[in-house]
């Protein structure tokens, strides 16, 4: 069983790397080969077609899977038309400062022949209109009143199970395509989510029922009422959002700051329901109930006589397990726990021992089972991982004295105890290293000791607290939930202080799977039981893993990475020991940009420390939205701009210089050379930002690039005047992303490329590049390539000029669909 269901696993993760998924006949038939396979028992052929039986049953499942999630589809033509629909909220609400946030079932279409999917993703703003941003989400702009919200009260307490009739605009799911980066779209197929958008401002939004039945609409209900009960006792509070987090397993209220901390000292497993918390609490339920079933709840009943105590501590335990699931939201690590916990309850029950290797397996087949595509995210491979590596390292080790040896001492016995926690604390602090390198490129030294301190005080203590407050009247939970978060905020404070540490945390390069591989083969040698010869040289496996550097262009050449971030510019510019960002990508919201969702998961992932200087073109939000994020995060040598003095941008660098035509400097052997604006420029308070977009011309073994920011046609026809012999270039960023006011012909024609990137958002707002625009490199014979349809572009500059569009380079299945 376990070989079938540990191929069962591969082949589901197989599937999440096919470009394309295989027709119905090849599903069909690699079914039925499983099935033969599974009959098959010939000697020690057996454990390989199991094996190979496992692997085509998980692909074919995971292919079935996805076809009949991808089915469900909104036509291209209807993006973007104001449908009005009626359905039910059938998630928890995320209330934000400009609205909130809710998945939405559909029932029904109202007056348009329109096929929607089953489920969407809505954003619903308080005095504004959304629109659609690049990334697939929404973006923010005033409307001048509260104008087409029929219920603004309702609005601001939407509750889950609620019928609403709502007017909307859809689009299909799309999202940022950049290396090491989330990818949203996958997400979305995961969540049964199928379209996108924003509720319109319209008479038609109103609630129609208060509550519609169902077991689903019952369970958020419940997590929301639990949610705004630990929200009202304790307002304004700064964790109050952990507490959310422990009881519910709605994470979004904890700001990014707070996870910045409880990830570099490695205890952010604990800031949710997670395995060791539905364990603990189970446990505690089922040894109240045996207590109390042994005892008959002290009456004459001899209740033990009727049925053993130890199934009903399992019954008892299975049952609050998956309570506590529900209330979590169902995510992989309380699911992982609550199969392995269903397992051991129904193998008592049967009176059957079961292997501990059985139970992870088991848990293992049931999650690949009901969600073929937890394999892409790392709660799974943590989750799972944390628990193989402790029984690895624990499991038959563990001496067992016997009962006739006089008992230990009291004192003796809290040794034993505190030696196998510090043990298994060990085991799994080393034996996640070559998985935490290879899913996040960095790990916490200071985990141990923050985790000593953090798993007993938030298990034993601020967790019960918790869930006891969160169900106490009102007047007394107030006191309960309170000293929860008093013992969060004395935590979090020694977190802090942990996270402060220079050492705190190891970063390197994300690893290329064979070193992961090689990593992993020693970590499992230093793990083996006493005994094992030369166990120690098991960490020698870690040197290249840990003292990895980051890649780089060699002499004279350089690698230009063009992101995916919407609407917006950001490019990172790479010699030999040079780093260079040009602009930072857009201003999504109040808590998230470029710089933090696209930018600094890339540098991190590559192992890049710092940057050696930054340009930030013009002051519009699409180009330097990200850069007070980068500053905070990363040392950057200087900053050039054409940014006003007073900017936040400009007091944040630590060397700041205006760009000004005729500034030039040489790295590795590439000459960098700015082009505009003039330095006279500067005094003219009449001048637009895009005007003064900072456009540098970048030459490296005889090819170039051309970065024109979002220069328009005035400004195209000065560069011509006074630069136009030199403005050839092989690749040109598209000025103004292709807006109708830029990219003259005269312009393109100097600068001839012959390759064009134009960075634009998925269904901008601008409609950018505008067709008769885009028609015109295409007239000209200018390859061009859209960020939002080929995602992140790669071009390195050496023997000539080499292209790798992140979409079309990592293609997958469900990429456009």
């Amino acid at each position: 069983m376990r070989t079938a269901i540990l191929g069962f696993a591969a082949g589901a993760a197989w599937l999440q790397m096919q470009a394309a998924l295989p027709e119905w006949p090849v599903i069909a038939a690699g079914l039925l080969l499983a099935l033969a396979g599974c009959c098959l028992r010939r000697g020690w052929l057996r454990t390989a077609l199991v094996l190979a039986a496992g692997l085509l049953l998980g692909f074919g499942w995971a292919a079935m899977q996805a076809r009949a999630a991808l089915a469900d589809q909104l036509d291209k033509a209807d993006e973007g038309r104001d449908i009005t629909l009626v359905g039910t909220v059938d998630n928890l609400p995320f209330q934000f400062g400009d609205g909130v946030r809710f998945n939405f079932a559909v029932e029904r279409v109202v007056g348009a022949n329109v096929h929607v999917p089953a489920r969407l993703s809505l954003a619903w703003y308080a005095n504004r209109r959304g629109g659609m941003d690049g990334a697939g989400g929404a973006i923010l702009q005033p409307a001048a009143a509260m104008a087409g919200f029929a219920d603004g009260a309702a609005f601001g307490d939407m509750q889950p199970g609620e019928r609403w009739q709502l007017a909307v605009r859809l689009q299909r799911p799309h999202g940022n395509a950049n290396p090491y980066g989330f990818d949203y779209e996958v997400w979305l197929l995961e969540q049964g989510l199928r379209a996108t958008g924003y509720v319109r401002p319209s008479a038609a939004n109103r609630r129609l029922d208060s509550f519609v039945p169902g077991f689903g609409h019952v369970v958020e209900r419940c997590r929301a009422a639990l949610r705004d009960r630990i929200q009202r006792a304790l307002p304004g509070k700064e964790y109050a959002g952990v507490i959310v987090a422990l009881v519910v397993g709605d994470q979004r209220g904890i700001p990014q700051s707070d996870w910045k901390v409880f990830n570099r000292t490695g205890i952010g497993h604990l800031i949710s329901i997670s395995g060791l918390h539905i364990t603990m609490v189970a446990g505690l339920f089922s040894m109240a109930v045996s207590a109390l079933w042994r005892r008959s709840f002290f009456t004459r009943w001899q209740l033990p006589l009727i049925l053993p105590a130890q199934k009903v501590a399992a019954l008892t335990g299975a049952a609050v397990a998956l309570l506590y699931v529900l209330l979590a939201g169902f995510g992989v690590p309380a699911q992982r726990t609550l199969y392995m916990l269903a397992v051991v309850a129904i193998a008592l029950w049967l009176d059957r021992i079961a292997c501990v290797s059985y139970v992870l397996c088991a848990a293992l087949g049931v999650v690949i089972l009901l969600d073929p595509w937890a394999v892409l995210w790392p709660g799974f491979w943590l989750s799972f991982g944390a628990v193989a590596v402790i029984l690895y390292a624990t499991v038959g080790r563990t001496v067992v004295r016997s009962t006739r040896e006089t008992p230990l001492p009291r004192h003796r016995r809290l040794w034993e105890a505190l030696r196998l926690g510090a043990n298994t604390q060990y085991a799994v602090t080393a034996g996640l290293v070559p998985l935490s390198m290879l899913l996040f490129a960095q790990v916490s030294i200071v985990s141990p000791v923050a985790n000593a301190v953090a798993i007993p005080l938030v298990s034993l203590v601020v967790t019960p607290l918790s869930l006891v407050g969160s169900v106490l009247p009102m007047p007394l939970a107030i006191p309960v939930l309170g000293l929860a978060h008093l013992m969060v905020q004395a935590l979090a404070a020694c977190l802090q202080w942990f996270s402060s540490l220079p050492f705190a945390v190891w970063t390197a390069p994300t690893p290329p799977f064979w070193l992961f591989c090689w990593a992993l083969f020693g970590t499992v040698w230093m793990l083996a039981p006493r005994g094992w010869p030369v166990r120690w040289l098991g960490v020698a496996t870690w040197i290249p893993l840990l003292a990895a550097t980051p890649t780089h262009p060699r002499a004279g050449a350089m690698r230009v990475t063009a992101f995916d971030v919407g609407q917006g510019m950001a490019l990172l510019i790479e010699t030999s020991g040079h780093r260079l960002l040009y602009d930072t990508g857009p201003l999504y919201s109040d808590i998230s940009n470029g710089g933090n969702r696209v930018i600094l998961p890339y540098l991190s992932a590559r192992g890049i420390p710092a940057l050696d200087g930054m340009i930030v073109t013009h002051s519009d939000s699409d180009h330097s939205g990200g850069a007070l994020a980068v500053l905070a995060a990363l040392p950057v040598g200087w900053v050039l701009s054409s940014l006003p003095t007073e900017h936040a941008i400009v007091r944040a660098a630590r060397v700041h210089r205006h760009c000004a035509a005729g500034q030039k400097w040489n790295w590795d052997g590439v000459q960098f050379e700015m082009l505009h604006p003039l330095a006279g420029s500067y005094a003219d308070a009449a001048l637009k930002p895009n005007a003064r977009g900072c456009t540098v011309k970048i030459t490296a073994n005889g090819r170039s690039l051309l970065l024109a920011a979002d220069i328009e046609a005035p400004q195209e026809a000065a560069l011509l005047q006074r630069a136009g012999g030199s403005l050839g270039a092989d690749v040109l960023l598209a000025p103004h992303h292709g807006s109708g006011t830029s990219s003259t012909p005269a312009f393109l024609l100097a600068v001839h490329p012959e390759l064009a990137v134009f960075q634009v958002g998925y269904r901008n707002r601008y409609h950018h590049p505008k067709p008769e625009v885009y028609a015109r490199y295409a007239a000209l014979g200018i390859q061009r390539l859209r960020t939002d349809e080929s995602g992140a572009v790669v071009l390195d500059f050496d023997d000539g000029v080499h292209v790798q569009p992140y979409r079309f380079a990592h293609q997958r299945y469900w990429y456009g669909k």
